[in-house]
């Protein structure tokens, strides 16, 4: 059994808003996630215990991990110059 993907819906109407193709880009990357959560892209966000991000261009992943449910939680999407704000 895999991992699951859940895509907030705050981070769905942020998707949404995104142009593509990073819009495309954002969704394939999401999908790697499935495969290993802790891949190379990936880096664990500093001052969070569990929080993560990874990079697809101007624009940031970031989501959290539930090994024990197999669950990639995507909590917010976008730019690299707001995303961590009110984080």
């Amino acid at each position: 059994m895999g991992w699951k993907i859940v895509i907030e819906r705050k981070a769905q109407k942020a998707l949404a808003k995104i142009p593509n193709p990073y819009k495309t880009n954002i969704i394939k990357a999401i999908d790697s996630l499935t495969s290993n959560p802790f891949d190379v892209g990936s880096a664990k966000l500093k001052g969070s215990e569990d929080l993560w991000r990874i990079r697809t261009g101007p624009y940031r992943i970031i989501y959290q991990v539930k090994e024990s449910e197999l669950v990639i939680l995507i909590v917010r999407i976008g730019h690299r110059g707001y995303i961590y704000k009110n984080l």
